[in-house]
């Protein structure tokens, strides 16, 4: 080293703590539950909502987008809790759109995560996708024809307990291998599946790759481009047979919401940015648990 030269030290960011990473979120919240019932609840404020409807909903879908922007995936299982207010005819694609939205904002903020080539993408999420958009319609079909209902009681017990397990489990199970594309379209076909009766297509390929104990950039650059395109291929298939759901309402509670949605997920990807991977592997498997737990009380509540 020359004589009189400095060492310049930089210092990464030291990653957010496990119990610090959740007394945010539940400060977040109870903010967010105290400034709603506070609000008062007259109807009619706008299109029959009360005010205090209204802050449920932006408080519901800016939670989502934080949940989703620190996890990638699980934007419904949040925000199904807005289907409380909203008719599941204007409901469902206001949840895909911002869901949407939601994926593609966390993507910007993850590009150099990203695939950047036609060869990184068919390594990562090109197989999921391509097995993901063959299964979407026979999971419609089987919403229209089979008894949905038990489908979902039984997909829903299986998340909540593997979630359960992996939480509680320090060496849980893994899965040596399985990175070629046979794998990934299998996986992504069973997402499209079970997506097209569910609503949340991510499941099946974020529990894949836990089981092969993949690292979350890695991890992230498989499940969210596979989510967004399947969302979008939803949408596309949604506004092709049945037109008539994106009334003028549903434009103007996107309107009102995507504002709720973008910051939520910029602060879910701040903190993503500063988590290890352990407290990454502990949220996926919470936010799976959840995904669980919401597919439960839809069937239990009906």
């Amino acid at each position: 080293m020359a004589e009189g030269s400095t060492v310049a030290i930089v210092s990464e960011p030291k990653p957010a703590s496990h119990k610090t990473l959740w007394l945010f979120v539940i400060a977040v919240a109870a903010v967010l539950v105290t400034v709603v019932l506070l609000l008062p609840n007259k109807l009619n404020f706008f299109g029959g909502y009360s005010t205090r409807q209204l802050a449920y909903l932006l408080a519901v879908f800016y939670i989502a987008g934080l949940e989703s922007g620190l996890s990638g995936f699980g934007f419904s299982g949040v925000a199904a809790a807005a289907l409380a207010l909203l008719p599941p005819i204007l409901g469902t694609p206001l949840l895909q759109s911002l869901s949407t939205a939601n994926q593609l904002v966390s993507i910007g903020e993850l590009k150099k995560d990203m695939p950047k080539s036609l060869k990184e993408f068919w390594a990562g999420p090109g197989p999921y996708i391509l097995g993901g958009l063959a299964g979407t319609p026979i999971g419609v079909w089987l919403l229209t024809h089979l008894p949905a209902t038990q489908l979902m009681l039984i997909f829903g017990s299986i998340l909540v307990l593997y979630s359960l397990y992996s939480l509680f489990r320090p060496t849980a199970f893994h899965i040596k291998g399985g990175n070629g594309s046979i794998p990934g379209v299998i996986v992504g076909f069973l997402g499209g599946t079970l997506g097209g009766f569910t609503a949340f297509p991510g499941a099946a390929v974020v529990v894949w790759s836990s089981l092969r104990n993949i690292p979350k950039k890695q991890n992230r650059a498989i499940v969210q481009p596979y989510i967004v395109i399947g969302q979008i291929y939803s949408l596309s298939l949604l506004a092709w047979l049945h037109p008539k759901v994106f009334s003028h309402k549903y434009w103007v509670l996107l309107a009102i919401l995507v504002p709720a949605v973008l910051p939520g997920t910029l602060t879910g990807v701040a903190i993503y940015k500063r988590i290890s991977d352990i407290n990454f592997k502990r949220i996926t498997y919470f936010c799976l648990g959840l995904s669980g737990a919401v597919l439960l009380m839809k069937v239990l509540l009906k």
